[in-house]
């Protein structure tokens, strides 16, 4: 295992002036006559995810301006695999879509060689949505006031600590490891069913401790039933001022988040690609929609379908080596 540091660069760095920039509708027939129905976009991952948070602030502020509602759809399961799939399969004609986080798009293809489908191949990339902060998060009752904190403890009783994860492969997990072999310690995994309840698991005492993305755990933290000892941002974050980076304590240069995009089938028609994408810029542009996020512990963000693409790629050539370093497998 490396004893370096491992940091996960961001994909994109739009501004709020660079989402206004992309605001304009293509002009064609098929945007004007879509959607004539609901629109289903299916989350695969549990409710109360950062992701699941992040979904239905964008999408219930884009059912307001498209004149359709959309309805969220959570299948949980095989962290994000099985829900992937539906997408995949399901009629390219814009009435069902993804609401995907880099752990499906780019974690998952790299732990596991049959999915039965192809994050390439078998779906079309719409536009990024947010990219969701996170942070380290213990029991109450946990003696840990820092991330150096953990690592000492896991020196001293190498296996002997516990952390949860929403599962196999999930950025839980990836995030955790990622931290372990950066500080050359060992520590348990004890993967959950999702985000959601691995939360509930460290808030209930069942294990210690969790990196989670604050979209998840915020409502906890601020109820005072999970402590929050560092954030995996560059710097502290305004809504957790007097909470240190897990950079400045205890692992230097460690970094790590993850994002949330929509993604649709394969073979969906570039007109409804575009409306789509010019509809989520629209929402993110609005300033109640960016608070909410903001407050949640995500980073508005927007991008062309094309953007994320390519930042599907990149990050999946990235957490390739990255998972090959640190010795992951989905176990």
């Amino acid at each position: 295992m490396p004893n370096s540091t491992t940091q996960i660069i961001q994909p994109f760095a739009l501004t709020a002036a660079c989402l206004f920039l992309a605001l304009p509708f293509a002009q064609t027939a098929a945007q004007t006559t879509y959607p004539t129905k609901p629109i289903r976009m299916i989350v695969p991952l549990a409710a109360g995810s950062a992701v699941d948070n992040a979904a239905r602030i964008v999408t219930q502020k884009m059912a307001q301006n498209m004149g359709q509602s959309i309805v969220i759809e959570n299948i949980a399961g095989a962290a994000g695999a099985i829900g992937a799939d539906r997408v995949a399969k399901s009629a390219p004609d814009g009435y069902t879509i993804g609401g995907f986080n880099d752990s499906i798009m780019t974690m998952l293809p790299n732990l596991q060689s049959k999915m039965g489908w192809d994050i390439v191949k078998d779906f079309e990339p719409v536009s990024l949505v947010a990219t969701v902060e996170w942070g380290l998060v213990v029991n109450n009752d946990a003696p840990f006031r820092s991330a150096g904190d953990v690592i000492a403890a896991a020196k001293a009783a190498p296996g002997k600590l516990n952390y949860g994860s929403g599962g196999n492969g999930s950025p839980q997990h990836i995030a955790a490891a990622l931290f372990g072999s950066s500080a050359g310690i060992q520590m348990t995994h004890v993967p959950y069913k999702g985000a959601t309840q691995a939360a509930v698991g460290v808030a209930g005492g069942d294990v210690p401790m969790a990196f989670q993305g604050l979209a998840t755990v915020n409502s906890l933290i601020k109820a005072g039933k999970l402590r929050l000892i560092g954030v995996t941002t560059p710097k502290p974050l305004a809504q957790f001022p007097d909470v240190p980076t897990v950079s400045t304590s205890g692992l230097p240069g460690f970094e790590f988040n993850s994002w949330f995009a929509v993604m649709a089938p394969s073979g969906t028609p570039k007109e409804i690609v575009s409306r789509l994408n010019a509809e989520i810029v629209k929402a993110l542009a609005d300033p109640d929609v960016r608070a909410n996020l903001i407050a949640q512990g995500l980073t508005p963000r927007g991008s062309s379908a094309a953007e994320l693409g390519a930042a599907t790629n990149d990050q999946l050539a990235r957490y390739a080596r990255l998972i090959k370093q640190a010795g992951i497998t989905a176990e």
